[in-house]
């Protein structure tokens, strides 16, 4: 019996809660993942916790500033030279409203991706447009006909302009945690276009739920593992499996 190809991800914001779970299940699967985070300390002490669950063998950790281009491209060089390959990319991570750029860090990356590289854009249901008040950021964001990386850009450009002049309570922008919610919902719009430029990627957005982690004071009704589940699962699609969508948790949801 032939061996199986091996498959390597990447999962950012990986220290801890759904990123964490992320690269659990993903190693606990066969898949070699690159733990990243923005503190080295708490990465190598997260990849330590890993060796408990017999997996650490398939765990590299690098650290990645999700802010700083130059940081993308480093690890972007690491997984050229380790691997030569990429197949999953788990974009989780979200600091102060900044996200990664998946096509900015493919654009570094000069490795070979696999034949149906998958991309998932970790989100919430807080991000979703429902929770964005009727208005023109909400009705750009919304046109999946229309979108662009210039209309997405002039959302934000839009969202920072009135957030710099104290405007950010106007009506327009979800009341709720907002600069975490149109980044997000920002990223989920950039989703569709990546996926339309991409016929061959598989390329979603996925909800792990409402999951117990420090970003929802472990408010939430799911477990880490529970979260990850649903985020994994999209990473493990089959070729030729639906690209574009948002999945909240594991069904198909509007954006």
């Amino acid at each position: 019996m032939a061996e199986a190809v091996r498959r390597y991800a990447v999962v950012t914001g990986a220290n801890k809660g759904v990123g964490f779970g992320t690269v659990k299940q993903l190693a606990s699967k066969g898949v070699v993942v690159v733990l990243t985070a923005r503190d080295e300390k708490r990465g190598l002490e997260a990849l330590e916790k890993l060796k408990d669950f017999g997996i650490s063998d398939l765990v590299v950790f690098h650290q990645l500033d999700v802010t700083d281009s130059a940081s993308a491209a480093v690890l972007a060089d690491f997984v050229k030279t380790q691997f030569g390959k990429l197949d999953i990319l788990v974009n989780n991570a979200a600091i102060n409203g900044s996200i990664i750029n998946p096509e900015a860090f493919i654009s570094a990356a000069t490795a070979k991706l696999s034949d149906s590289p998958r991309i998932i854009n970790v989100s919430t249901g807080a991000a979703k447009l429902m929770n964005f008040p009727n208005g023109w950021p909400k009705e750009v964001l919304s046109d999946a006909g229309t979108l662009t990386e210039e209309r997405i850009d002039s959302v934000l450009n839009g969202f920072l302009e009135d957030s710099k002049q104290g405007l950010q309570d106007t009506k327009i922008w979800p009341p709720v945690f907002p600069p975490y919610t149109v980044s997000k919902a920002a990223l989920n719009a950039y989703t569709r276009i990546l996926a339309k430029k991409y016929p061959n990627f598989c390329i979603n957005c996925g909800s792990p739920g409402f999951v117990k982690t420090d970003m929802s004071f472990n408010a939430g009704i799911l477990t880490i593992d529970e979260g990850a589940e649903s985020i994994v699962r999209l990473a493990l699609l089959p070729n030729g499996s639906s690209t574009g969508l948002y999945f909240s948790p594991k069904e198909v949801a509007p954006f």
